[in-house]
């Protein structure tokens, strides 16, 4: 956890800590450090945690009780974002300690697309996401992780834990990832769970195919 001040308020870049382990080293910090932060304006850097309306305005009013009052939050989750904003914070993507290696141009043509939410990291056990979208993790997916999404789930790296695409109904959507080795799969309302014995890793693209889920070769 890094702490400073800015122009803006006092910045708490928390990266991605664990969001819970991060929360009460952030009270702890306040309390011992009560003359420093009493009155002051914080902004959090939550990294890629993706916090909910209950998240945020527990924190806000962990935070009030101190006289601290959360006026920002920086994130690269869409939804956590989404969470600041309806809250009434300042919300931004791009972290204030990143910056740009080079200016991009504007596009010349607006380009359809659907909602979705990038993680760029390794999920460990224990670690939830569900998006209303499209999910796309470069990293792992470890056993005991979750994913659960209205569209469809990219794994760029090994999934071995449990994922849900078209958790609304959408039977078009679709899971992929570089190995694909899950403790279950659940597309729609159908279930997959992957046969037992080790395999060679290889990409894999999961669909529905009739009345059940089938495993593909994914062309990359």
């Amino acid at each position: 956890m890094e702490i400073k001040g800015t122009k803006d308020g006092i910045l708490v870049s928390l990266e991605d800590q664990d969001w819970l382990e991060a929360k009460g080293e952030l009270i702890d910090q306040i309390a011992s450090r009560h003359d420093f932060f009493q009155g002051a304006q914080l902004i959090l850097d939550v990294g890629n945690n993706v916090l909910r309306a209950k998240d945020l305005g527990e924190l806000r009013d962990m935070l009030s009780a101190q006289d601290v009052t959360l006026s920002g939050i920086f994130s690269h989750s869409i939804v956590t974002l989404e969470t600041a904003q309806l809250l009434g914070l300042k919300s931004l993507a791009d972290s204030p300690q990143e910056k740009p290696s080079r200016k991009l141009k504007p596009l010349d043509t607006v380009l359809p697309g659907e909602a979705a939410v990038m993680i760029h990291r390794t999920m460990r056990s224990g670690f939830k996401v569900a998006y209303q979208g499209h999910v796309v993790v470069i990293g792992d997916v470890n056993p005991g992780a979750e994913i659960v999404a209205s569209g469809s789930v990219v794994v760029w790296g090994r999934l071995l834990g449990t994922v849900h695409a078209g958790a609304e109904g959408d039977e078009t959507a679709v899971i992929c990832a570089l190995d694909l080795s899950p403790l279950q799969l659940r597309i729609a309302s159908k279930v997959a769970i992957a046969p037992k014995g080790d395999k060679d890793p290889q990409a894999e693209i999961a669909s529905i195919n009739g009345d059940q889920i089938i495993a593909e070769t994914w062309q990359i």
